[in-house]
């Protein structure tokens, strides 16, 4: 779907970079909502990253920062209690945004070290994916109370 929306926007430009990014997080947590279960972030990483490869021509060095994102999401989810407390869907897929960007940013510094100023080009691009993502969390939030309702998720 992200795809869709990428294509249809007439490429990475910052309203379907905000869009795109909206629907990834909204998706992400009605994902988790509704499977609860320890690991399912890093499955939908490398499946997500697979298809960014397999499709989209994405780059396999982002791989270890998506996976190491993951990883903090769930450490954090483990540290709050755990996937059964009302907020840990959201605050997976919170941290995980934030440290997916993050590490991405690193990763793009660390092949752009002979260059830096083109990191400052970059940053601008990541913040607005970024508030697409806040805004992602606010409507996944939505969603899934309009699934609960229809009976879709469950508590």
């Amino acid at each position: 779907s992200t795809l869709l929306v990428a294509l249809a926007g007439g490429g990475m430009n910052p309203v379907s970079l905000l869009a795109k990014n909206l629907i990834f997080t909204t998706l992400l947590v009605v994902m988790l909502y509704k499977v609860r279960k320890p690991g399912t972030l890093a499955l939908f990483v490398l499946v997500n990253m697979l298809i960014s490869m397999l499709l989209l021509g994405g780059s396999v060095t982002l791989l270890p920062a998506m996976l190491l994102a993951a990883g903090c999401a769930e450490a954090a989810v483990v540290c709050g209690g755990g996937m059964g407390r009302p907020w840990a869907p959201v605050l997976a897929v919170a941290v995980y945004d934030l440290a997916s960007k993050l590490l991405s940013l690193g990763v793009s510094w660390l092949f752009m070290r002979e260059s830096p100023s083109m990191i400052y080009v970059i940053v601008p691009i990541v913040a607005i994916g970024y508030a697409g993502s806040l805004c992602g969390l606010f409507s996944g939030l939505r969603a899934v109370r309009e699934l609960r309702h229809a009976g879709i998720v469950r508590d």
